[in-house]
């Protein structure tokens, strides 16, 4: 009896709360499960993962080495080291012409960092936020374990599944929304929004008091048109963006948000109890990862001819339906004239292609059924061989 009693209570004391029952980022188990299939000899496509190929810019990575000679890593400032966020500071300016302090300039532990960061100084328990479908997932995966409310506004072709600003007050009008969260180029479609678009969007929010934030980690990869900053739109904006994608510092773990001012502090002292400072190394290699830009286009040009692959060799494939790929380095396929089932289709394309993709299930509770996310961040070559390799496995379907 007294055995069982203990165990009931060990039972209790390792007991998850209810916040940690989110959904796994099924990306990450499509990844695993290719990992298996490598280790047992097999040859994986990973179109699964947004994550480049290439590695960081030289110029990083030299900066990161001369740093480890000196033998000392040290703490930073909350806030990130001052000539780093001077020069986040300085792109704005080079790139979009959007002069920026400093001081409004956060380091943070890549853009998950950023979004816990925000959403903590921005929303409380109960406010109810508004993100698109498809979207990426730990948006509202993280405002749900923060005791947020997610609040999931449909994206249609009519708007290039980009959100508009009668959208965002319907769903205000049903109940009032605290804030709003956008993404351009967009996870998992690529679809961006025009100037016009995103100007008439920040309006709307604003008149209606919501609060805005723009994830911009995919700047920089755009080829319908360029990318607008809502930091040049709005200094009530908050923007999160990450030196992981362009910059190509997945593993490194390092981003920025530009904050509003009165926000500045508040983040600083959240950032100071939750990480005291972002890793030192990565801080050091991405402020150096500025000098490395024609690498970085290079890659980019590589991106583009991956995406001309794609957009003209899985329609002859079989997959004809795609949504427009503006920007970053994905193709979200309609696959609904094969399946109802995107999560079956993707891990059997996986066990009998050797292809590994996204189910759209992960970025749209809705119709995420009907379609499956494919990246495009490797080589050519991959690309080439992933279109044969799924051309041959759907003639045998």
């Amino acid at each position: 009896m007294l055995d069982a009693t203990l165990r009931n209570r060990a039972a209790q004391l390792l007991t998850a709360s209810r916040r940690s029952e989110v959904p796994p980022f099924m990306v990450m188990d499509v990844m695993a499960a290719a990992e298996r299939i490598e280790a047992a000899g097999g040859h994986v496509i990973h179109m699964e993962v947004g994550q480049p190929a290439a590695p960081a810019p030289q110029s990083a990575i030299a900066a990161a080495r001369a740093a480890l000679g000196s033998g000392r890593i040290d703490y930073t400032s909350a806030l990130g080291i001052p000539s780093l966020r001077a020069r986040i500071a300085r792109h704005y300016r080079d790139a979009y012409g959007c002069p920026l302090d400093p001081e409004r300039i956060v380091v943070t532990t890549g853009s998950s960092g950023a979004f816990i960061l925000a959403f903590l100084a921005m929303f409380e328990s109960g406010d109810r936020v508004a993100v698109t479908v498809p979207g990426y997932p730990p948006y509202r995966h993280i405002l749900t374990a923060l005791g947020c409310e997610p609040v999931l506004i449909e994206t249609t072709s009519e708007t290039r599944h980009a959100l508009t600003g009668e959208a965002l007050l319907e769903a205000h009008r049903r109940t009032p929304l605290k804030g709003v969260l956008v993404g351009s180029p967009a996870n998992p479609t690529g679809t961006m929004i025009s100037r016009e678009a995103l100007t008439a969007l920040m309006a709307a929010a604003q008149d209606a008091g919501i609060r805005f934030i723009s994830d911009e980690i995919y700047h920089g990869l755009d080829y319908a048109f360029p990318a607008v900053t809502a930091a040049e739109l709005s200094e009530r904006a908050l923007v999160i963006n990450s030196f992981s994608k362009y910059f190509c510092m997945t593993g490194w773990r390092v981003g920025w948000m530009v904050v509003p001012e009165p926000l500045v502090r508040p983040i600083e002292r959240l950032q100071q109890n939750l990480a005291i400072s972002v890793p030192t190394l990565s801080q050091i290699a991405a402020e150096a990862a500025f000098e490395g830009r024609d690498e970085m286009e290079a890659v980019k040009a590589g991106y583009l001819e991956n995406r001309r692959i794609l957009i003209e060799g899985l329609p002859q494939a079989g997959l004809t339906k795609f949504l427009p790929a503006d920007g970053a380095f994905y193709l979200y396929a309609d696959v609904s004239d094969f399946t109802s089932d995107s999560f079956a289709f993707a891990r059997t394309m996986l066990d009998e292609a050797h292809v590994a993709a996204t189910p759209g299930v992960d970025f749209d509770p809705f119709h995420g059924r009907n379609f499956v996310r494919f990246s495009y961040a490797r080589s050519a070559e991959d690309m080439r061989e992933a279109v044969a390799r799924i051309a041959r496995w759907l003639r045998r379907r």
